[in-house]
């Protein structure tokens, strides 16, 4: 039998599950199984609580899983989430956490809000990574999106209404784009104000989802870049809203978390996982 956690960030979902205290493997057919929203638990991503590395002086170490069984080096909400459940069993309102995308600092933000410094953003070509060296700013792409790296692959349409793209169509289309060897999230996003956007996203390895941090910030880079925004912006998403302010010391992202419930997955639905 294996403890969960169900907790959300705006509405991106996730199944957390603590090895702290003892070992647990997550298989790609068991992230699937537990993925499934009418035969198992259902997410957008599942994450792992591991105890800080060997040599590290960090909190915890996580790791993401997708919800085809694919991992991800990065997962912005997840990290919130985890990070306010790290902060109300601690104490702290300050916490060290590391993922392969490296290390991430989280913050208490005041008025039940979490902050996570995502990082610098990976702008080059090789970084992101793109299969061939080419300007990110903007891709040779119909609509000229522009590519960002945030421990995951982004792809950023800016577009004259977001909310007129049929994402469902659009987002698979460019996931697996060529130029793309990772697969990648794809944006659609129009600019509002100066310091405002409006963003719907397509995962990669998940689909539609209500939001995602790692897009959030991917995005807030890209209109900045491009000139259409400063580099401190508030993103509206489907499942609600975030901040976004890019730093010299990197991309933070700030916004409420859930903390739903407490399950166990019983014995009769792990045995009956091709594991």
């Amino acid at each position: 039998m294996l403890p969960f956690m169900k907790m959300h960030g705006l509405g991106n979902d996730f199944v957390v599950v603590d090895a702290r205290a003892k070992n647990i493997v997550i298989t790609p057919a068991l992230a699937k199984g537990i993925a499934h929203r009418q035969f198992g638990v259902g997410f957008d991503q599942l994450a792992v609580i591991e105890s800080a590395r060997i040599g590290a002086s960090a909190d915890a170490h996580l790791i993401f899983y997708n919800a085809d069984g694919s991992t991800s080096a990065a997962c912005g909400n997840a990290t919130r989430c985890i990070a306010r459940h790290l902060m109300n069993e601690t104490g702290k309102s300050a916490l060290h956490l590391t993922t392969d995308r490296g290390d991430l600092y989280a913050q208490d933000a005041g008025d039940g809000l979490t902050s996570v410094n995502m990082g610098q953003p990976q702008l080059a070509w090789d970084e992101i990574p793109l299969a061939e060296e080419m300007d990110t700013l903007e891709l040779p792409i119909e609509g000229a999106p522009t590519a960002t790296g945030m421990g995951n692959p982004h792809c950023t349409f800016f577009v004259e209404n977001a909310d007129l793209i049929p994402l469902a169509d659009f987002g698979p289309r460019y996931e697996y784009h060529p130029l793309y060897p990772q697969r990648t999230n794809v944006q659609v996003a129009h600019v509002v104000a100066p310091d405002h956007i409006r963003m719907r996203v397509w995962e990669r390895g998940v689909g539609v989802t209500l939001a995602s941090g790692s897009s959030s910030c991917a995005t807030a880079v890209a209109a900045a870049r491009k000139g259409l925004t400063g580099r401190r912006v508030r993103i509206d998403l489907d499942g609600g809203t975030l901040w976004i302010d890019w730093r010299e010391d990197g991309v933070w992202m700030t916004g409420p978390t859930m903390h739903v419930a407490n399950g166990t997955l019983t014995r009769q639905f792990l045995e009956s996982l091709d594991r």
